[in-house]
Formats: C-alpha cells, sequence, structure tokens
C-alpha cells in the first residue's frame, strides 16, 4: 500500500490530470508531512504503528450549515377579527333558503353519529352523542327562556360562539340567542333532545371532550 501510495504516474496520466508526478523522496517526504499534520501529537514510530493497524480515510470535514428557524405565520388575534368583522354574516348572506342544504347535511351527519335514528334506539345514548355534536345547520327552537321574547324563536344555526346562538328564521331574520338561562329543542327524525344553555357555554371545538351530565337544571 506504501508503494502504491508513493509511485509515480505514468507520464500520461499526469499530462491528462495537469500535473507533474514527483520523486520517490519528494512524495516520501509529502506523505510524511501530511501524516504528521493529520495526526498531530504522535511521534513517527507512534504513526508508523497506526498506520500498520488501521485506515486513514483522506477527506475533509464539510461546514456543517446553520439550519434557519422558519417563522411561523401569527395569525389574527380576537381584536383583528372584531375589526375586519370576520365572523359577521352579510346582509346578501342572511336568507333562510341558502341554509337548507346545509341542514340536510347536519341531518345526515346526526344519522351517521348515532348510528341510524331508529324508534328502538337508547334515548340517553343519542342525547349524550348530540351534545358532543357540531349544531352548525341544525333547527333550533327556544322551548324555555328568561326573557319571554326568545320563547318561540325558531330556525337554522348558522353560528355558534361560546355564549351565543346565531340562527336565521323563516323570515330571513338573524337572531342571536343568549345560551345562558335558555332551553332549546332540538328535532330530528322524531327525536327531540333538549339542550340546556347555562350548561352549554362552550366553544363547539371544546364540547367534543366535555363529559356532560344527561339530565340538566336550569333556573328560568
Amino acid at each position: 500500500m506504501e508503494g502504491l501510495v508513493q509511485a509515480s504516474l505514468p507520464p500520461d496520466q499526469g499530462h491528462i490530470l495537469g500535473i507533474v508526478s514527483q520523486s520517490d523522496k519528494q512524495a516520501e517526504t509529502f506523505t510524511n508531512g501530511f501524516l504528521k499534520n493529520s495526526l498531530p501529537g504522535m511521534s513517527e514510530k507512534e504513526i508508523g504503528d497506526f498506520m500498520l493497524r488501521k485506515a486513514v480515510v483522506l477527506k475533509y470535514a464539510k461546514k456543517k450549515k446553520e439550519k434557519k428557524k422558519k417563522k411561523r405565520t401569527k395569525g389574527l388575534n380576537a381584536k383583528q377579527r372584531r375589526e375586519m368583522k370576520v365572523f359577521q354574516l352579510k346582509p346578501e348572506h342572511q336568507k333562510y333558503e341558502l341554509f337548507l342544504p346545509l341542514h340536510e347535511l347536519w341531518k345526515q351527519y346526526i344519522r351517521d353519529l348515532c348510528n341510524g335514528l331508529k324508534p328502538e334506539s337508547n334515548p340517553q345514548t343519542i342525547q349524550q352523542r348530540l351534545l358532543k355534536a357540531d349544531f352548525h345547520g341544525a333547527i333550533l327552537t327556544v322551548a324555555r327562556s328568561k326573557c319571554p321574547s326568545y320563547v318561540g324563536t325558531t330556525g337554522i344555526l348558522v353560528q355558534e360562539m361560546k355564549h351565543v346562538f346565531k340562527i336565521i328564521t323563516k323570515e330571513d331574520k338573524l337572531k342571536v340567542i343568549p345560551k345562558r338561562n335558555s332551553v332549546f329543542a332540538v328535532e330530528i327524525d322524531g327525536f327531540v333532545s333538549h339542550i340546556y344553555g347555562s350548561k352549554f357555554e362552550l366553544r363547539s371545538s371544546e364540547r367534543s371532550a366535555k363529559k356532560f351530565k344527561v339530565k340538566g337544571t336550569i333556573d328560568l
């Protein structure tokens, strides 16, 4: 191996590579100097012993590229959303007929969620699943409320917030009904479920992880 390293290049290869082959003595001097620089702190004897036992990989270390931290784009805060009126329904979109297809989708979603609504279905099981369901598209009716003017209001739920339901009535009017101190009735395929708004003051995304009691109470 040592002889191969120190061997002279054939003239034709040296011409192709553009280098001039050194003499044996010059090659030996270069090799010894290279090994001494590559293995600092070792004597010539230690280098010789090292070369007999181990292979030395002749390569250079690549500089590690610094990874640039990607800046996460920040979403809009609550104040910005209010200023931009992100959650406000435009007057031209406040049409009951526009949300009827959404109501049909919601009914199919509830049927799938409850594994089909049948007369022999367990009402308590259905109630528990409804409490964790998404109600956008459901037809809600205010059954009881501390405010008498809300009682009897019926419409399709178009927006649910933590403390209020926004529903669109058949008269194309957008009603904002507070959840607190109100009881809402939801009917689908003959099943009627009552929602106690005071126990329901959560965002729809938070409700799926909350445990509810089937029977609730409300002060009216």
